[in-house]
């Protein structure tokens, strides 16, 4: 497979061509194509990901399985060790057999085991009884929707999310629920990200046949209704609002000290975090403070100037990805300054819990210029990523031109196409400032960063596991050289005290039968 890397360069240099020779239908086509390779190399990256995400969440099954059958012999092993010991037997070798059966499941996960009673054999996970005496508790698995419907670990009987750390099964879930996650949601920023820019060039742009006003990129939104209103618990009633981008009315000054005060309220990792902003702050400040914070939303100015908040991905699962949750001001800066929300204070805030939450934009009441706001995708968008459809079926549509007063596309003009091809090497938020190259190649370098560490965990690990090992061995273990030379040492004395009744015998037989005593 071709990588995304290699298709997305020929995508810009096939902007780049077209902005040079805007009039040509062949140079239309090879954006098309180049798009539509781009597109093919994305959705093959996102099966790739989500196929080994589905391979980790069998073996997540599979786990459970087994430890549940390990647990249920280990229980089965210590009522016979109780019965056993009550009948006044020796019961080594069940001891043996559940001494196994507990290092095979240490495997598994991280577990401790005690016999604090001397009739209960007792085994813990995260502080929580998994074996005590004769009963074992068991784990299951529940599939989970908010998690590309990746199944969980819970409790049988309480229906709890276990929590399982280290051993095959914790591996598994870590590998499952953050590095591919995390792979998969980096995807899905870059792909939210770029396509975003190049559908805001284009639809202000006009294509040689006098089209304007398309994306050039579409997506499945998670909704079909224009404000985003969302059934989130399938009652048939609207009660959540899935936006991604807010788009303010008035175009800033990034250099210029914005002259006012007040506190952002916005959705963050691990609850709402405030971004305070003061007189002499200059716009470019505060937008450099928003996408410093501990938030799930970043900001940056477009290309007319007007502040943008766009939503990231969700480090909580139960959270969806690229949806705006909560955003609010104190003051003034987000209200008549950018000119995206209507009112301050918290009966001004945006909040998702809650159907038609955009009528708290600035110009929802049909006053005033309104503030622009695009509806979420739909859960993990690199999947949906395809090319306009109306572009397809007649490539004049691509527009590589900003149309003059009669709607036209001044002849020879190709300043839509170079601006898309600028895209390339402009600083855009994928979760931090930086370059679409250099996206790239922090994917390249946190990948053999994560595979060194990976390595020397593994060393690490094994150097403390054979300590251990060779720790328990001297306690408990049997040693061959000193078993051998015990051997030895019993059988000369065997052979000493066999002698000494041989000549003892000798000796009473000469004294009864020789000396006729």
């Amino acid at each position: 497979d071709v990588s995304i890397r290699t298709t997305m360069d020929k995508f810009w240099e096939s902007w780049q061509e077209l902005s040079l020779n805007p009039e040509s239908q062949a140079h239309r086509e090879a954006v098309v194509s180049r798009g539509q390779s781009l597109v093919n190399s994305i959705q093959n990256r996102d099966k790739a990901l989500t196929g080994i995400g589905n391979l980790l969440n069998s073996d997540i099954e599979s786990n459970v399985e087994q430890l549940n059958d390990i647990t249920r012999q280990i229980a089965a092993l210590s009522t016979e060790i109780v019965r056993s010991k009550a009948m006044g037997d020796n019961p080594n070798d069940l001891l043996d057999r559940r001494d196994a059966l507990v290092e095979k499941l240490s495997k598994i996960a991280n577990i401790t085991s005690d016999q604090r009673d001397s009739d209960e054999f007792m085994v813990h996970i995260d502080g929580h009884i998994l074996v005590q005496g004769g009963i074992a508790r068991q784990f299951d698995v529940e599939s989970v929707v908010d998690n590309y419907g990746y199944s969980r670990v819970v409790w049988a009987d309480t229906r709890n999310e276990a929590v399982v750390k280290g051993g095959s099964l914790g591996a598994l879930i870590e590998l499952r629920d953050v590095d591919v996650r995390n792979e998969i949601q980096s995807l899905n920023t870059m792909t939210m990200n770029f396509t975003d820019l190049v559908n805001d060039v284009h639809r202000n742009a006009v294509g040689a046949n006098k089209t304007t006003g398309l994306d050039f990129f579409t997506s499945r939104p998670f909704v079909e209704n224009t404000n985003g209103n969302y059934d989130s618990d399938g009652d048939g009633v609207e009660d959540k609002t899935y936006a991604f981008r807010f788009t303010g009315t008035n175009a800033l000054d990034a250099q210029e000290q914005i002259g006012i005060e007040g506190v952002m309220t916005l959705a963050g990792h691990n609850g709402n975090i405030q971004v305070a902003y003061h007189p002499t702050d200059r716009v470019e400040d505060v937008v450099n403070r928003i996408n410093d914070s501990n938030g799930e939303v970043k900001a940056y100015l477009d290309r007319n100037n007007n502040l943008v908040l766009k939503a990231t991905t969700s480090q909580a699962i139960e959270n969806p990805d690229f949806v705006l949750r909560h955003v609010e001001d104190s003051g003034h800066f987000l209200v008549g300054y950018a000119g995206i929300l209507a009112a301050s204070g918290e009966e001004g805030a945006y909040d998702w819990n809650g159907a038609d939450a955009v009528n708290a934009l600035k110009g929802a009441d049909g006053n005033g210029s309104r503030a622009q706001f695009a509806v979420a995708p739909y859960t993990n968008p690199s999947t949906y990523i395809e090319i306009n459809g109306e572009i397809k079926n007649d490539v004049m549509s691509v527009a590589s031109a900003y149309a003059a007063r009669d709607g036209r596309a001044m002849s020879g003009d190709g300043n839509a196409a170079a601006e898309i091809a600028s895209i390339r090497n402009t600083k855009v938020m994928i979760g931090r400032e930086r370059t679409l190259d250099d996206y790239f190649a922090d994917s390249v370098t946190n990948v053999g960063l994560m595979g060194e560490q990976a390595e020397t965990n593994l060393l690490s690990q094994q150097a403390i596991m054979d300590d251990l090992r060779g720790l328990r061995d001297s306690i408990s273990g049997v040693n061959i050289d000193e078993e051998l030379a015990d051997i030895m040492k019993f059988q000369h004395g065997y052979n000493a005290a066999a002698k000494f009744v041989t000549v003892i015998d000798q000796m009473i037989d000469t004294v009864i039968n020789r000396l006729k005593v």
